[in-house]
């Protein structure tokens, strides 16, 4: 019966469609929920919001570090890039037209049963493996229970007490300007599930329409140690993740896309106070600078109700960043774990890995972003260089290339980090995208340290070569750009004054 109803949807996507739930705009499907609040309104008995200023911000961070300590965990969300989604072959791509990626099985009808892509356990375990975590060679799914318009099974498959990695860490360098540093940041978990929809809200809050072109599509979850003590440690842990999905190739991490999603959760202590303060944990963190911001905002929120004696009102509940106000603000009270009446997932079976399995692709794996650092070191960089070049797997896999044909290592990182970065900036082009090739700035470089062209001209054959392609001996052959050696001018104008002194008697 599923699969009958899944080829109607495939030939005719709005058979299944009651009217009464669903209308057109605009030629795209949507499923219109009217009413006076939608999910993210705030809890009627909301505590007056405490306004924060620049000055107590910084006296509340100055007092940080005097009389409190900050406790910063963080839950990422990592979206994979696996062709079809988690438990059906509907595929998904971002940006898509609403309700145009779904199937029976994503709206949750009765009768659908789900079917684990085999693509979800590797990249899971790619990841388990890269985070230095332990693998769970038996592990299982779960139901979590939301109630939410945008997940229309009414639960969420989750991974609950057997989750498929637990424990590890996470190796990262503050950057320079930041104090430098080497940092190592605890894991918690690594647990598979699925995406819900997404609710796209009316401007005045009357309703809410609902697409579900997300819903099922695969998640990672990865839960940190409370190990982060400011929101540039937090930042960087965040973006050391992003860098770590992208080497392994799982995730796009596109944080503006959705494809990495973080929920931080703050609290403040007294300093020596064993016990957690009540945390509050921070949504709608679209960048990393926005999370750093958030952070040190409710740090200092938090600080300054400690200080007033007002240290009850921190309770445990999700905020909202607000970009326009720079500010946290309440979004609803925090659900607890018996609110999610988690039960093992009766529709799918356990998930057993073999050792061959798991040795299978360990062995795959590439060279991690901490390894390359490690490495880019060893050859006498800066952490400056080793921070830039290693951020992005392109930018590393071509240095790493030029290098491999003989080039000097500081000058193809001096080179590669100031013209070819600025233009890659000035053009909005990734280092895929320009004409240049490794091979060629090797030879650049090789021309230039052996004397043939000069700094100046190996400038202007490099724009040449990144706009347009081409070779370097092909371009100083065409333009007649060899550099004259002192002896080679001197003989030249030696030669000409005895041509005119001849000429003139």
């Amino acid at each position: 019966m599923a699969s009958i109803l899944f080829r109607g949807v495939q030939t005719r996507p709005f058979l299944l469609y009651p009217s009464a739930l669903f209308g057109r705009k605009s030629g795209v499907l949507y499923c219109t929920i009217k009413g006076t609040q939608t999910q993210t309104a705030a809890p009627e008995n909301k505590q007056p919001q405490l306004k924060v200023s620049p000055q107590t911000k910084a006296k509340g961070l100055d007092k940080i570090s005097q009389d409190y300590e900050a406790i910063i965990g963080i839950e990422t969300h990592v979206q994979l890039a696996t062709l079809t989604k988690a438990f059906c072959c509907c595929p998904y791509n971002y940006g898509s037209q609403p309700n145009t990626c779904i199937c029976p099985i994503c709206m949750g009808l009765p009768g659908t049963l789900p079917v684990l892509n085999s693509k979800v356990i590797e990249f899971a375990v790619k990841v388990g493996l890269a985070l230095n975590s332990k693998l769970s060679l038996n592990s299982k799914f779960d139901r979590k229970q939301y109630f939410y318009p945008d997940l229309p099974k009414g639960y969420q498959i989750s991974q609950f007490d057997i989750p498929i990695a637990s424990g590890g860490y996470v190796d990262l360098d503050l950057p320079v300007e930041f104090g430098g540093g080497h940092r190592r940041f605890g894991i918690t978990r690594v647990h598979m599930e699925e995406d819900a929809g997404k609710l796209l809200h009316s401007g005045n809050g009357s309703y809410s329409q609902v697409d579900l072109n997300r819903a099922g599509v695969p998640l990672l979850e990865i839960v940190s140690e409370p190990d982060m003590r400011s929101g540039i440690e937090a930042a960087e842990y965040a973006a050391e993740l992003q860098r770590l999905v992208r080497y392994l190739g799982v995730s796009n991490g596109n944080m503006q896309e959705g494809s990495l999603r973080c929920d931080v959760n703050v609290s403040v202590r007294p300093i020596g106070q064993l016990e957690f303060g009540t945390k509050v944990e921070i949504k709608n963190l679209n960048s990393f600078s926005a999370m750093n911001r958030a952070i040190d905002f409710e740090i200092s929120r938090q600080v300054s109700l400690h200080s007033q004696g007002q240290s009850d009102q921190i309770v445990q509940e999700t905020r909202l960043w607000e970009e326009g106000g720079q500010k946290t603000v309440t979004m609803r009270k925090k659900e607890g774990l018996s609110d999610y009446r988690y039960f093992p997932e009766p529709d799918l079976p356990e998930v057993i890995l073999t050792e061959d399995y798991v040795d299978s692709i360990c062995s795959s794996l590439p060279e991690l972003p901490e390894l390359k650092r490690r490495r880019y070191e060893k050859m006498g960089l800066s952490m400056q260089d080793v921070l830039f070049l290693a951020n992005d797997v392109n930018v590393a896999g071509f240095f790493d290339a030029t290098i491999g044909k003989g080039a000097d290592v500081k000058l193809a990182a001096n080179w590669i980090m100031g013209d070819i970065a600025a233009y890659m900036k000035n053009e909005k082009l990734s280092i895929n995208e320009i004409k240049l090739t490794p091979q060629e700035l090797a030879e650049l470089i090789a021309s230039i340290k052996g004397g043939t062209i000069s700094g100046k001209i190996g400038k202007e054959i490099l724009f040449e070569l990144i706009a347009k392609g081409g070779t370097v001996k092909g371009l100083i052959e065409e333009k007649d750009l060899v550099q004259a050696s002192y002896f080679t001018l001197f003989t030249y104008c030696y030669f000409k004054c005895i041509y005119i002194e001849q000429n003139l008697y």
